[in-house]
């Protein structure tokens, strides 16, 4: 279970007096084993939130209450130590998250999943953003979480590593539940049961996916 209690958060720029805020007041319980869909325009809070979420970035006000081991967000490509080639990195997060015995497989996993070749070794301040973005998805993937946040992780690469990554996601579902930004109906359908509508600084819960992209639509249709 995830419960966001009374969220809100802006971005602090000192050109903008004002500094309007990105999300406010938001009360919500995801339950275990759901998958929701995080949808709305584009700027409406959707990536700040599942930043908020995995703890990457911190409320201005509320909490985020979880019993649950909840992933980085994938599609994210931040996080890395780019003067260390892709294989450390992974070495790396397989330390902390794991333990001696696990790291080798962990990085034949990454290695394998990420296609990325003779990249794997060499520093990832030479990758490209796809290149990173694979490495980061499969390092994800390598590493057993109870929820898994993704960040249109599902859109990185070509049509073949697209339906890899969309595959690697419903293996998971039914041991683990996904958060997930996109802007592909097609895959929220697939992917999730509920949806969270973020629109005018506000969320709104949504137990099925179709009402959730409903409400989208009268949304974007007014605007």
């Amino acid at each position: 279970m995830i419960e966001l209690k009374h969220i809100a958060k802006r971005y602090h720029h000192k050109a903008d007096v004002d500094n309007p805020w990105v999300l406010t007041d938001v009360n919500i319980t995801i339950p275990t084993g759901v998958s929701v869909g995080l949808i709305g325009p584009n700027g409406a809070g959707k990536s700040t939130l599942l930043r908020i979420i995995a703890g990457m970035d911190v409320p201005d006000k509320g909490s985020v209450v979880s019993d649950s081991r909840i992933s980085w967000p994938i599609g994210l490509s931040g996080g890395f130590q780019p003067n260390m080639t892709g294989r450390q990195n992974v070495k790396f997060v397989a330390r902390v998250y794991g333990d001696e015995s696990t790291i080798e497989s962990v990085v034949d996993y990454v290695r394998d999943f990420a296609e990325i070749g003779e990249a794997f070794d060499r520093p990832v301040r030479t990758y490209s953003a796809g290149q990173r973005a694979r490495l980061l998805f499969g390092m994800s993937l390598a590493i057993d979480f109870d929820v898994y946040l993704s960040d249109e992780a599902t859109s990185v690469g070509d049509v073949s590593f697209r339906q890899k990554a969309t595959k690697a996601f419903k293996e998971r579902i039914g041991r683990s539940s996904l958060i997930i930004v996109s802007h592909g109906e097609g895959i929220l359908k697939e992917l999730c049961q509920a949806g969270i509508l973020i629109h005018n600084q506000k969320a709104y819960w949504h137990d099925d996916i179709n009402d959730a992209l409903s409400a989208y639509h009268q949304v974007a249709g007014a605007a």
